[in-house]
């Protein structure tokens, strides 16, 4: 969650025509290539223009230097909270880019190689092609900051294995490149050193052919074996903990689990969840349940409805005041409103998840087909047979 503005005169995306292929550079390195309105709108254009033309027939999209793309600029949030639609055409904008990407028609490959965080991930997720490398840090920690799971990712959490999506969400916990793969989160994982070689081959490649473009990708790719600490090998009390119909009873749950022997890499997780803002933790909850009977397209329209009313203040300030805290004056110690969850009003929350006047509503179509259809039997993880094998 990166801040600041790009070097003068710099775009904060460049794109590169290379005969049939596209590449696509996000280019804010100082500020890990956090979403700024002009890498939205830039990164739109690239997109749109391609799309329909007919000499393109692939797409790589990757990020200037240790990011792929870091999330929202935070500071531009911050910085909208006295006009409180001063964000309202990027945060459209960007919606409404989330879409076009999982319905895009022409071959796309991610190289994901650094961080990959919050909206940033969702650049990524929906693509045929996901390459994360051993650089790679995902991770969606919103409530952390009082805001929420957004950019379809109420969606795609909610489909991952077992309850591992609350898990994310609520305690904003990392995942690795092998990690991504695993549970079905990318598609590919390549060793760090490789993955400039792997773009000149896809360059040379010159071809969106799906099946030529998975071949040379695999040429690159590695096995992949989680490390025995990793999460995905603690399913079962993941899913234990995490199931519960509320946030109290999941911490309720937490505090009994990490008392147990061998149970200590639940402490951040409990640490973590207790210091975020109580209305966020709420509606991350609550979003990502509703997700597992929700389209893709519902999702995004039911998030931007979230992002709509938490940036106009609706039911709660707490987005400015984790953002002032983490970001602003870095004091990290946010007074969230209410401070405890307890005092979370559900009735308010039945507010900021109402839908929007019409007119206000994110306007895409229903249905969406995409590479990442979001059922985690597909994950590596969950179906030992899946084409990426990996092991514990």
């Amino acid at each position: 969650m990166a801040s600041g503005a790009s070097i003068p005169n710099e775009k904060d995306v460049l794109g590169e025509e290379i005969d049939h292929v596209r590449v696509i550079t996000l280019n804010r390195p100082k500020q890990l290539n956090a979403i700024s309105p002009d890498l939205v709108f830039l990164l739109a254009e690239y997109l749109e223009k391609w799309e329909k033309d007919d000499k393109t027939d692939l797409i790589i999209l990757k990020g200037a230097g240790r990011a792929f793309c870091a999330g929202g600029d935070l500071r531009v949030f911050y910085g909208g909270k006295t006009t409180r639609d001063s964000c309202l055409e990027v945060v459209y904008r960007f919606y409404w880019l989330c879409h076009h990407i999982s319905t895009y028609k022409k071959t796309q490959v991610a190289l994901v190689h650094g961080i990959s965080m919050g909206g940033g991930a969702a650049l990524m997720i929906p693509l045929k092609f996901s390459v994360v490398t051993d650089k790679t840090v995902f991770a969606t920690p919103e409530a952390s900051f009082g805001f929420h799971t957004d950019c379809g990712f109420s969606y795609y959490h909610s489909r991952l294995p077992g309850y591992l999506g609350e898990y994310l969400a609520l305690t904003g916990a990392r995942l690795n490149g092998k990690e991504l793969v695993a549970a079905g989160l990318a598609t590919h994982f390549v060793t760090s050193e490789k993955i400039v070689e792997l773009e000149k081959r896809l360059i040379n490649l010159n071809s969106g052919d799906e099946n030529a473009v998975r071949s040379v990708i695999e040429e690159f790719s590695s096995e992949v074996k989680l490390d025995e600490e990793s999460i995905l090998n603690k399913k079962s009390i993941i899913d234990e903990c995490f199931s519960k119909d509320s946030v109290e009873e999941i911490i309720k749950s937490l505090e009994a689990e990490s008392s147990k022997e061998g149970n200590g890499w639940l402490g951040p997780a409990l640490k973590g969840l207790k210091r975020s803002s109580p209305t966020a933790l709420k509606i991350a909850l609550r979003s990502i349940r509703e997700g597992r009977n929700q389209s893709l397209s519902e999702c995004l329209k039911k998030e931007f409805r979230l992002t709509m009313n938490i940036l106009r203040t609706t039911i709660s300030e707490d987005m400015y005041e984790g953002i002032r805290a983490l970001t602003i004056d870095k004091d990290n110690a946010p007074k969230w409103d209410p401070p405890s969850l307890d005092k979370v009003d559900d009735e308010k929350l039945d507010i900021i998840f109402k839908p929007l006047d019409k007119e206000l509503e994110l306007q895409i179509p229903e249905s969406v087909e995409c590479r990442w259809d979001g059922k985690y039997e597909n994950s590596a993880y969950a179906v030992p047979n899946r084409e990426t094998q990996i092991s514990a």
